[in-house]
């Protein structure tokens, strides 16, 4: 019996990873990672490694933040530096987490809209109708979890053994591991860095971490730190083996992603001329649940810095959730006429605004008056400040990109 408690503690260590993992991985990647597959083969690799190494040491300093401290990270934020500068930042949150929204409905009545040969506008305020009816479903956290552990799992193996049966070359996969970027290929990099980068999934592991490490004993504690890793180790290959699959498959053909159907083609290898409709199903599930786990975390963050309280429990809590749901699916279904396009704006200005969060995560898991035994080292206090940069630099380039071209 001690084994199996020990086990099902390891595995509960791994659930902020994973809900970080299905919150991020959700349609705009498969979007833009499918885009620079098609369009430049293997050559961007290199920024999946880039991207998730900066994720993962975030992800961590979050999840130490969270066992450290026995309130909310916004509320020791405020403590810090003010209710003004709490504010600030869960507006931020809000403001991001409303943007990716757009991409979650839009993909997921995209895919719906695709399966059944209807229009997709329609099936957006429905999903989204359906999404707010299960935020007030009984333990809806845990009904929550399984569902993401599912769909992480079930894309994880779906693109991992079409990416070995679309035979990549070796040779241009580690030629894809030399940083450089293809020309055209500059609004993408940012799109992909922003989405699988989060400053704001990051930020929000502190919540999960220290919600699930009051139900853990004290080992199990210490080691969902490492946990993290693991769930961003997922995020790359994922990101990785969609990326392949289209450089493998829709390079060679010459195939410009227009619909949700031309990225399924990339899935031929493994389901054949079931492909398309496979892959549609697939992209509604990772969109509904990255609907749903964007607004629990922007709802949650908002409503923490506004005093309202973070539990799911709390009525307010979940109008907050409801608020950016709501408010997700009327900018979608406005702008739904131009959906890829709009999805890779979505993602690439949200780096804009991410920076202060960056900078409150730094500062606050250096500080060893709050973090104790869980500050930086030296590796990821220069880690971090490299990655603060990376978000900085990128930010110039979006505008650059954005308003300037």
């Amino acid at each position: 019996m001690k084994g199996k408690g020990t086990w099902k503690a390891w595995l509960n260590s791994l659930i902020p990873g994973i809900i970080t993992v299905a919150v991020v991985f959700g349609p705009s990647k498969v979007t833009i990672a499918s885009k620079l597959g098609a369009q430049y083969g293997s050559a961007l690799l290199w920024i999946i490694v880039v991207a998730i190494f900066f994720m993962a040491i975030y992800t961590n300093i979050a999840a130490r933040i969270g066992i450290a401290t026995h309130q909310s990270l916004l509320t020791t934020i405020r403590t810090k530096w003010g209710s003004a500068v709490a504010g600030i930042i869960g507006l931020g949150v809000f403001a991001v987490c409303t943007s990716f929204q757009i991409g979650n409905a839009v993909g997921a009545g995209i895919a719906i809209g695709e399966f059944t040969h209807t229009p997709s506008k329609p099936w957006i305020i429905i999903v989204s109708l359906a999404a707010i009816a299960l935020l007030f479903a009984r333990r809806f956290y845990a009904l929550l979890s399984k569902v993401m552990i599912g769909v992480v799992l079930l894309m994880l193996f779906s693109f991992l053994l079409t990416c070995i049966l679309s035979h990549p070359s070796l040779n241009e996969i580690g030629q894809g591991f030399i940083p450089t970027v293809p020309h055209g290929s500059e609004s993408l990099v940012i799109a992909f860095v922003a989405s699988c980068f989060s400053m704001v999934a990051a930020f929000y592991q502190s919540y999960l971490v220290q919600q699930r490490a009051s139900q853990l004993s004290d080992e199990a504690r210490r080691g969902m730190k490492d946990r993290s890793l693991t769930g961003m180790l997922m995020l790359g290959v994922m990101s990785a083996a969609v990326m392949l699959c289209a450089a493998a498959v829709l390079h060679p053909r010459g195939i410009s992603l227009q619909s949700a159907r031309d990225m399924g083609k990339a899935l031929e290898p493994l389901f054949g001329l079931r492909a398309s409709q496979l892959f549609l199903l697939g992209l509604f599930a990772s969109s509904f649940s990255a609907l749903v786990g964007n607004a629990v975390l922007g709802g949650t963050v908002f409503s923490d810095a506004v005093k309202w309280g973070y539990s799911m429990d709390q009525l307010r809590v979940k109008i907050c959730i409801a608020a950016i749901i709501a408010l997700g699916a009327v900018l979608a279904y406005i702008f739904g006429a131009m959906p890829l396009q709009m999805i890779v704006f979505a993602q690439g200005i949200t780096i804009l605004i991410v920076p202060v969060i960056g900078l409150a995560l730094l500062l606050i898991s250096n500080d060893a008056t709050v973090m104790g035994e869980w500050k930086n080292n030296l590796f990821y206090k220069v880690s971090a400040i490299a990655g603060l940069l990376l978000i900085l630099i990128l930010a110039g380039m979006n505008i650059k990109t954005l308003f300037f071209k």
